[in-house]
């Protein structure tokens, strides 16, 4: 039986890659190695080492957000990935679950 893997890589919405905001990089490349899927969501209020709160408050926003961007797939791939997302991640942190998947339908044809 094949072992899935959930990444999860935490950053800012201000953090970049060439250009390119980091978590659209990060999917692009994802995309590009022919992953099973990513997602990249906007978190609503956050911290991180610094202890600074951001938030979407109305009076307060903030220019860097908290952006969770998840990929599952195999553990080969996921491993396959890892070094670049590594390379690309200058300041955040990355996460890796075993993930049991229950129903999966890929779409063949692409």
């Amino acid at each position: 039986m094949t072992e899935w893997q959930q990444l999860t890589i935490y950053i800012g919405e201000s953090d970049h890659w060439h250009h390119q905001p980091l978590y659209m990089a990060l999917v692009e490349l994802a995309r590009k190695q022919g992953l099973a899927g990513a997602t990249a969501t906007r978190a609503i209020a956050g911290f991180g080492k610094h202890s600074t709160i951001h938030t979407t408050k109305i009076l307060e926003l903030s220019s860097d957000l908290p952006i969770l961007v998840t990929i599952i797939d195999r553990e080969e791939a996921i491993a396959t990935f890892l070094p670049q997302v590594q390379e690309m991640v200058t300041d955040g942190l990355v996460t890796l679950y075993p993930v049991e998947i229950v129903h999966h339908v890929p779409n063949l044809e692409r």
